[in-house]
């Protein structure tokens, strides 16, 4: 649940109530009612209106920025790839990261010594 007062991003307009999907606006309330589909009370300071919304309707602000700079970034990558025709890059970008993460682990599995396991198995022992 948002507290009250923080700066939201509106992302969809499920009751099309005419939302200003993209703008920000701010949590002045909730609405405790149980028979009502809405969740919260927003303030769009551009439209200086306030709008009854459910929660999926709305986003924090900082979410909706890191999201979009992930976004921005896969694409930049995307474009480097195939503009240097880098063909390992464009796979491991188009198939996510799970390739690195997998050989990550095969690697360290196989670095630990005897006396390492022994150790771990000790303090996990004790533990």
């Amino acid at each position: 649940m948002l507290r009250l007062g923080e700066k939201i991003t509106i992302v969809a307009d499920a009751f099309e109530q005419n939302l200003p999907v993209g703008q920000y606006g701010y949590i002045i309330a909730y609405d405790r009612n149980p028979d009502n589909a809405f969740d919260y009370v927003i303030r769009i300071p551009s439209l200086n209106r306030n709008f009854f919304v459910p929660a999926d309707d709305v986003e924090l602000e900082s979410i909706v920025l890191k999201q979009e700079a992930e976004r921005v970034e896969r694409e930049a990558l995307i474009d480097f790839a195939l503009s240097t025709y880098n063909e390992k890059l464009f796979r491991q970008v188009m198939n996510g990261e799970l390739e690195e993460s997998v050989e990550e682990e095969e690697e360290t599995k196989e670095a630990m010594s005897q006396a390492d396991f022994i150790k771990q198995v000790n303090l996990r022992a004790w533990i």
